[in-house]
């Protein structure tokens, strides 16, 4: 079998595919440019003739599938795999295996970062120091001063692979942290299981991480935000579309919370003025979607995919890493 490599892969987990396949063609799109879309994935496809592809960008289409039919199954170094078009997949029979849980720990961390940052005034005091500002007879010790984590409330609003991470580091800083999870019974590892007007109410730092589920659009209401306290911080590395952003505009241009960490929006980049509105304010912590971004991303989402292949081909216990389960119903 022949495995057709066009996402980044490091040299251990390159060196193990070697041992799965007879052949393997590493040609990733970090060093050949952006990623293929259909038409020229479809060239290569054709071209090469793999029985797999190993993706992260590429684009696989319906159009891709009909004109090319070698592929025995797909693997996409994403969490997600929005850059194929898994109902043509299941149509053709093949399983999409993706890579859940790549970069939980890199999420994870740049959200601590996030609140960090915003709670010590890091930035704008960077930005203060850079501009020349810091002269005799200022005073940035009292300029400057921020709050401490320790003893802090902090409410995580899903306690999934992401949540139990941020739990964990916030806990080390003797975060107080309560969690809510309708899916998870009780309390866990010592965070308390609350219901979510509780944790809104009396949180001073709320996080987010759910999955996009039907369940979980416009989870977080514009009641749920008018009730948290004024001196809170909310922090969205998840998804724009689980929070009421205008709601959440409202308040912060008002000043009633004292501010938020962003890594998303409604449209990236940016769109319209209803995107750069939350840019402009000085009591956001912007970011550009990169909160999952890490060099060792690239090694977890190797390793995870090599795992769910070497399943796939021995034919125990892949399921877990398909995306596309309906085929296997």
């Amino acid at each position: 079998m022949k495995a057709y490599v066009r996402a980044p892969y490091n040299e251990a987990c390159l060196e193990e595919l070697k041992t799965m396949f007879d052949e393997v063609l590493y040609e990733p799109w970090t060093e050949t440019g952006e990623r293929y879309y259909e038409d020229e994935m479809l060239e290569h496809l054709l071209k090469e003739k793999p029985d797999v592809l190993i993706t992260e960008l590429d684009r696989v289409t319906e159009k891709v599938l009909n004109g090319y039919d070698g592929l025995k199954a797909i693997g996409d170094c994403r969490g997600t795999p929005a850059n194929i078009d898994c109902d043509a997949c299941t149509k053709h029979g093949i399983p999409v295996l993706c890579t859940a849980g790549r970069n939980n720990q890199a999420v994870a961390e740049m959200v601590v970062a996030g609140i960090l940052a915003f709670e010590r005034k890091l930035i704008p005091a960077v930005e203060w120091a850079k501009s020349g500002q810091w002269v005799p007879g200022t005073t940035p010790y009292f300029l400057w001063m921020g709050h401490e984590l320790m003893g802090k409330k902090v409410g995580i609003i899903g306690y999934g692979r992401i949540g139990r991470i941020v739990a964990k580091i916030l806990a080390a800083f003797d975060c107080d942290v309560s969690f809510y999870d309708p899916f998870v019974e009780g309390d866990q590892n010592g965070f308390h299981n609350i219901s979510l007007e509780q944790l809104f109410k009396e949180s001073d730092i709320i996080t987010i991480h759910v999955p996009v589920l039907d369940s979980t659009k416009g989870i977080v209401t514009r009641e749920l935000l008018k009730s948290m306290k004024p001196t809170a911080l909310f922090v969205n590395a998840a998804r724009s579309v689980m929070v009421d952003y205008d709601a959440l505009y409202e308040i912060l241009k008002n000043n009633e919370i004292a501010g938020a960490v962003l890594d998303v929006l409604d449209h990236e980049p940016p769109e319209d003025e209803n995107d750069t509105r939350f840019i402009e304010l000085d009591n956001v912590l912007m970011m550009p979607h990169i909160c999952g971004a890490s060099f060792e991303v690239t090694d977890h989402q190797a390793q995870i995919l090599n795992n769910g292949l070497k399943a796939w081909l021995s034919g125990d216990g892949f399921v877990p890493f398909v995306f596309n389960k309906e085929m296997y119903k």
